[in-house]
């Protein structure tokens, strides 16, 4: 019988498909020196979600005899918490389930796009401290401003979708994307970077944490944002990270909000997390949610569901779809 451990978590069903197939399912969290020690070389496979690091001594210490680790299973789309050389070079399979919560991150992405640009969370917090702000929270519309998407996947085509309903230009900088993709998009599609933070009043980050990315977002380049929208109407700067943590440097997005630079900054995900003592969090014009992106009822039953099939697959000879070290197959 082969052995799954489930670090982070899986919805119930999921569970249940794999033990109907004869797979032993054990859901219990390790801590880093757990991890290190060589634990999950007892068991054939690992789901993880973004609170298990699969670092490089994790796979050293799970590997190289009889009965080790052979499947890393990243329950949602984030790699940057899995050392994919290490595990390739170990002959470690690694799969990921890219589309099961497109929609969830994509609705939680507009949620903090409107959330910004009309002061729902900070009405919200006014009305609990007894204040009725009325006349100091007027916001802006959406449509007549250019949104851009920096990273143009799955989750930043939906909320180009939902933003061009809403009466946004679209503009994006990806350096792997076909053209074609874009303009299927009615998105423009720029070679710079720089470009979208000249044009865009509303920025919202979709690309993958990686040495070009991180604090790919900073202060030089949030200085350049424009506070005033295609119909004239000055909406201030506006940015949204629902992606991975550390591609904006934080400090730096506190000073723009200090001096004006933004008028607003919603994030989900966060360089250290969990976060406590983040002086980002107490901001006026901040807010957050708590890495949620994909928590959604119906997001984790399709990420569980997705992640019991690979297992299958690749536990039954087969490839899984979604492999992203196809070259240890």
């Amino acid at each position: 019988m082969k052995r799954i451990a489930v670090t982070d978590g899986m919805d119930e069903k999921a569970v249940s498909i794999l033990q109907d197939a004869g797979f032993e399912v054990i859901l219990k969290h390790y801590s880093k020196d757990e991890l290190e020690s060589g634990i999950l070389a007892d068991f054939d496979a690992v789901v993880i979600r973004s609170a298990t690091k699969i670092s490089k001594k994790v796979i050293n210490s799970s590997s190289g005899r009889k009965g080790s680790l052979k499947l890393i299973g990243r329950a949602g789309v984030g790699i940057d918490n899995i050392d994919i050389k290490s595990a390739t070079k170990s002959k470690i399979a690694v799969c990921n389930t890219p589309s099961s919560s497109t929609n969830a991150v994509v609705e939680l992405t507009i949620g903090h796009l409107l959330t910004c640009a009309r002061h729902i969370a900070t009405g919200d917090r006014s009305l609990r401290n007894g204040e009725w702000q009325k006349k100091d929270l007027r916001g802006t519309e959406l449509s007549g401003k250019r949104l851009g998407l920096i990273g143009f996947g799955r989750i930043a085509q939906g909320v180009a979708k939902v933003a061009r309903t809403l009466g946004m230009t679209l503009h994006t900088y990806d350096p792997y994307l076909p053209p074609e993709i874009a303009a299927d998009q009615h998105c423009t599609l720029h070679d710079d970077v720089e470009d979208i933070f000249r044009l865009c009043t509303h920025i919202s980050i979709h690309c993958n944490l990686t040495n070009e990315t991180h604090h790919l977002v900073n202060y030089d380049r949030l200085k350049m944002m424009p506070q005033i929208g295609t119909d004239g109407v000055k909406c201030g700067n506006h940015l949204v990270n629902c992606a991975r943590g550390g591609i904006v440097n934080e400090k730096d997005v506190l000073l723009a909000l200090e001096d004006g630079t933004l008028s607003s900054v919603a994030l989900d995900v966060f360089e250290v997390e969990p976060v406590y003592d983040n002086p980002l969090i107490h901001h006026r014009n901040f807010h957050g949610t708590p890495h949620i992106g994909a928590a959604t009822n119906e997001a984790q039953s399709r990420i569980g569901t997705e992640m019991a099939a690979l297992i299958i697959d690749y536990f039954n000879g087969k490839k899984p779809k979604s492999i992203l070290n196809s070259e240890v197959i």
